[in-house]
């Protein structure tokens, strides 16, 4: 392990332009697909210097660093291990690609453990009550790899008025995929100079569909290899129905097994078939008989749709 740069001193942008030097820790969920905010494609982007810095916050990245402080008062208070801080941007000595930029370093019995500061909003405290959420588990052991820590804690403040603080042990086999995962990014996409594959991403889906939103009206001529994403995609629909009727062949078994009776439990699971009642919108009508005001208060947009044939 080796300090590449002092943070402390650093703006914003020269930050982030450290940052393109390497894969950091929270790189690693994207490269592993489980980040939903970021897309692969995106982090290759950025490590090529091919978007501009992000100058501007938004309010999660700006609360969680306004919080930090606070997170890690409260951690030293509940737990009474003082967290130091480390204020550099660290690069693994045997894999150069690897960054860590640390919230601090906490030392037991000789040994530097490390410190991670989270906030989240209310609607993740069952996670952060079963655990370290699996983004963060991946970070946590990328820094062990860069530091070769053997320990960490991560401490978290959910909602607001929830707080949570786990201790990570090192993991050598996660940190042996995490390794070969981040060597194969950097070394055959940002070193290469060429484009990763999309993934099923929920950001790559997000960053397509913004991209490319308008439609220039077109036909085109796909490359060869088109031919077999065709099949994949006819492959996995086929996999899907199949699926899908199973799914529907067990749901009217449960119904047949409740009949008329409303809740059922067998051991620790339980089933209801209840009454719905719904309420709908006749939007055809409305535009039969009332089609001025129908107009007035309809509202237009677009998107693009993909349609395989």
């Amino acid at each position: 392990m080796e300090v590449l740069v002092k943070t402390a001193d650093l703006s914003r942008e020269e930050w982030l332009r450290w940052r393109t030097k390497g894969i950091g820790g929270s790189d690693a969920s994207i490269i592993a697909g489980l980040n939903p905010y970021k897309s692969v494609y995106q982090l290759w982007q950025e490590k090529r210097g091919m978007m501009p810095f992000e100058e501007a916050e938004n309010d999660f990245t700006h609360f969680g660093k306004v919080l930090e402080p606070v997170v890690k008062r409260e951690f030293m208070l509940r737990t009474g291990l003082k967290v130091r801080a480390k204020k550099a941007i660290l690069r693994s000595s045997e894999y150069p690609f690897m960054l860590a930029d640390l919230d601090g370093v906490i030392y037991e019995f000789g040994r530097m453990c490390l410190f991670e500061a989270k906030t989240a909003s209310a609607y993740k405290q069952g996670v952060w009550e079963e655990g370290v959420p699996g983004e963060y588990m991946l970070q946590i052991q990328h820094y062990m790899a860069v530091t070769g820590a053997g320990k960490a804690y991560i401490a978290a403040l959910v909602g607001g008025n929830h707080f949570f603080f786990h201790e990570v042990l090192r993991d050598e086999e996660m940190i042996g995929k995490i390794i070969s995962m981040e060597a194969y990014f950097w070394e055959n996409y940002v070193l290469a100079g060429k484009e990763p594959p999309p993934d099923g991403s929920k950001a790559t889906a997000s960053y397509l569909n913004k991209r490319y939103g308008i439609s220039n009206g077109k036909s085109i001529e796909l490359p060869g290899e088109a031919l077999s994403v065709f099949q994949r995609y006819d492959e996995i629909t086929g996999q899907l129905e199949e699926l899908s009727a199973r799914k529907e062949a067990v749901c009217n078994e449960l119904k047949y097994l409740l009949k008329e009776n409303e809740e059922g439990t067998a051991g620790e699971r339980k089933v209801t078939w209840k009454e719905v009642k719904t309420t709908s919108f006749d939007r055809k009508r409305l535009k039969e008989e009332e089609p001025e005001i129908y107009g007035k208060y309809i509202l237009t947009g677009s998107c693009r749709r993909l349609h395989v044939a």
